[in-house]
């Protein structure tokens, strides 16, 4: 079986640069909806989406007709205090310049940290790992939840941030038994 792996269609904050976590739910916009228009993905019998708009949306606009099951464990990261900013509007902030020294490492301030996402990510991956499922599934899911299950699971290891992807972008996990192989997805 394969597990496809893709992130969400763009938002208004994605277009800005913000940081839009759990917290702000927004939907797509509408460069976001035509560019998952202008793509093929591969068929799949099975969607698991994050509880988020963006995702749900993005997961009725690839498999309409497939059904979806929300992951709650697969919303989006808790950014804290740099919920809904971008870089200019944080740029100066010490807690913002002590997030970027630890190379994303410290939680984000009254946030999650990226262990703390990550572990949360995966916990919910190996549960759906754990039921067997049979034929391709799609996780319509955060560019984070992405880059959490591919540090996790490819074989040989990389790190989290050599995984980052493009909205509507993502990865094919081929399972044998154990991660052997990713591709980016073909478009």
């Amino acid at each position: 079986m394969r597990w496809i792996l893709i992130r969400h269609g763009l938002t208004q904050g994605n277009l800005e640069s913000r940081y839009i976590g759990c917290h702000t739910d927004e939907p797509l916009c509408e460069k976001g909806i035509e560019a998952l228009k202008e793509k093929r993905y591969p068929p799949v019998q099975r969607v698991f989406s994050s509880p988020m708009k963006r995702c749900l949306e993005t997961a009725a606009i690839l498999y309409p007709g497939v059904p979806v099951e929300i992951v709650p464990a697969f919303r989006e990261c808790d950014f804290g205090l740099f919920e809904n900013k971008n870089y200019l509007e944080l740029n100066g902030r010490q807690d913002y310049q002590a997030w970027i020294d630890s190379g994303g490492e410290l939680p984000f301030p009254e946030g999650e940290s990226r262990k703390e996402f990550a572990a949360r990510c995966l916990g919910a991956f190996r549960e759906l790992r754990e039921r067997k499922l049979n034929g391709d599934c799609a996780l319509i899911v955060h560019g984070g939840t992405i880059m959490a299950i591919m540090e996790a699971c490819t074989q040989p290891p990389k790190g989290y941030y050599d995984f980052q992807v493009k909205n509507g972008n993502g990865y094919i996990l081929e399972e044998n038994g154990v991660y052997s192989s990713i591709f980016p997805l073909p478009f």
